[in-house]
């Protein structure tokens, strides 16, 4: 707890459950109750944004260690307990998560029109599993929020999703779920090897080098199908396409990011000679994925495809980021992922409004839209450009950071890591004109009405975001500094103690 002993993590993480919970209780005729769950599920989305600010401004940047810990007993007999607490890593990825369900809900609002009381359950229920899976301090806690984030996302997908909705939604159960599974057995393994599953304890215990090697693959298999990594993406896009707006947002604003989270948080600091030995094959991974799905995107003429696979190119060079092992690259990728939640979310948002007034995302069926969407224009315009890093925005910050760890590493990976960037120029661009520029033609777009107040709404703090984190980046990365370079400094450490036993034992 912090130093008032106030459970501000637990009821964060909780609180939207209690909001659920009012929701299921709601009785009356159909329109009342869409009505009085749309405005409990805001509300308490708002609540719990309001209390992640509290958690905010009450984080103390300078500290490199887990702040407000909770923790209780569940199962000591068996090394087990209820342990929840934020560093710099976390700490803003729960505000990201606490930031962007009220924006989904709000986004919502008036598309979503059948059982809309269990679709605002399903973000309620979502938003505690995101929220707890960056804020467990205990393996086995972390597991189970970590997978419960399957369940709601599964049914906001098949229930709420376009017309290949089912399909999707068992590719992207099926593909993660079974990742998962390897995660848990590698859970087991350390447990049954050190006793504990507490995290704080395990990113400081040396484990054999030899198990290393097995565990970093069974992380590997969970968490590069979460980020995705090429090449187990390809239940991306279909999950993209066929959820509905709000789902693709929280999708690739969120839950791509817990795959990231997942190499920083356990592969890097707790596998260090599996993550050194294995850092070339990971780069290689970042490099295939950042410019072979590039290269897709530009072929794709569904809006939402192409930007799922620019999703993946991005994730590419957040995986680059993170196998540097040095302070530029981890910031670099931290800021990435933060940054991309923010963007990608964005981009999705932008496709949903015109998808809801023409109810088709192909690319050729725009054109000319600056006409009779102006402000929709300048909007878009600002989160494609900060999508391709354009300097101002959030997404420079992060690009160039990660290029700068890259170079330290390897000439050759930040250059092709470079070309990716220069390939995503290329088809935000080739989208931005082909749905905004050129003459408006067709018939049907002659009456498509500009932002409404409600859209603004959602599109005025993504904005604000997006420049603050581009023009004043050290508000956010100083909250990570201590962390990352706590974690850089024991990353070393652990590998110089690795090569004095390997040569000591010669």
């Amino acid at each position: 707890m912090n130093a008032a002993g106030f459970p501000i993590l637990s009821l964060v993480t909780f609180l939207p459950l209690v909001g659920g919970a009012v929701i299921m209780s709601i009785r009356g005729d159909e329109e009342v109750v869409a009505s009085n769950a749309r405005w409990t599920a805001l509300w308490t989305s708002l609540i719990v944004f309001g209390l992640s600010l509290v958690l905010w401004a009450d984080f103390n940047p300078g500290d490199p260690g887990f702040q407000f810990v909770e923790s209780a007993s569940w199962m000591p007999e068996y090394g087990l307990g209820y342990k929840m607490g934020v560093d710099g890593i976390s700490v803003l990825f729960v505000l990201l998560s606490t930031a962007l369900t009220p924006i989904c809900i709000l986004a919502s609002w008036e598309v979503i029109k059948r059982q809309v009381r269990e679709y605002m359950l399903a973000f309620l229920i979502l938003e505690t599993m995101m929220v707890g899976t960056f804020c467990a301090l205990d393996f086995v806690v972390f597991y189970m929020f970590f997978e419960g984030v399957l369940i709601p996302m599964y049914l906001i997908i098949g229930i709420w999703g376009g017309p290949r909705r089912i399909y999707s939604a068992f590719k992207f159960f099926l593909f993660t779920f079974a990742g998962s599974v390897l995660l848990l057995i590698a859970i087991l393994a350390i447990w049954a090897h050190t006793g504990t599953a507490d995290i704080p304890t395990l990113l400081h215990t040396r484990l054999p080098v030899v198990m290393q090697g097995w565990l970093f693959f069974a992380f590997l298999a969970s968490f590069a199908i979460k980020l995705p990594m090429w090449p187990v993406h390809t239940w991306l896009p279909d999950a993209h396409v066929e959820a509905p707006t709000a789902g693709s947002v929280i999708l690739a604003g969120v839950l791509l990011k817990m795959g990231a989270y997942g190499f920083l948080r356990f592969s890097v600091p707790m596998l260090p000679a599996a993550s050194a030995a294995f850092a070339p094959l990971m780069f290689a991974l970042g490099v295939i994925a950042v410019i072979y799905t590039s290269y897709v995107a530009l072929a794709q003429q569904d809006m939402k495809k192409l930007i799922a696979y620019s999703s993946v190119a991005h994730m590419g060079l957040v995986t680059i980021g993170v196998f540097t092992f040095n302070i530029q690259g981890i910031q670099g990728a931290l800021f990435q992922m933060l940054s991309h939640g923010i963007v990608s979310a964005a981009l999705f948002l932008c496709v949903g409004v015109i998808y809801d007034r023409m109810h088709t995302r192909e690319i050729a069926r725009y054109g000319g839209l600056v006409e009779r969407m102006p402000m929709y224009a300048v909007v878009f315009m600002l989160f494609s450009l900060a999508s391709v890093g354009l300097p101002g925005t959030s997404g420079f910050v992060g690009e160039i950071l990660v290029m700068i760890g890259a170079m330290q590493v390897n000439f050759w990976l930040a250059l092709l890591g470079g070309v990716g960037m220069i390939l995503g120029v290329a088809y935000m661009l080739y989208l931005y004109r082909r749905v905004i520029f050129g003459a408006l033609t067709k018939i049907e777009l002659k009456n498509i009405l500009d932002l409404s107040p409600r859209e603004v709404a959602v599109f005025a703090p993504l904005v604000l975001l997006t420049l603050w984190m581009g023009i004043y980046p050290q508000s956010f990365s100083s909250f990570w500094a201590a962390s990352v370079a706590q974690m850089v400094q024991q990353h070393t450490a652990m590998l110089h103690h690795a090569a004095l036993i390997a040569v000591a034992s010669r």
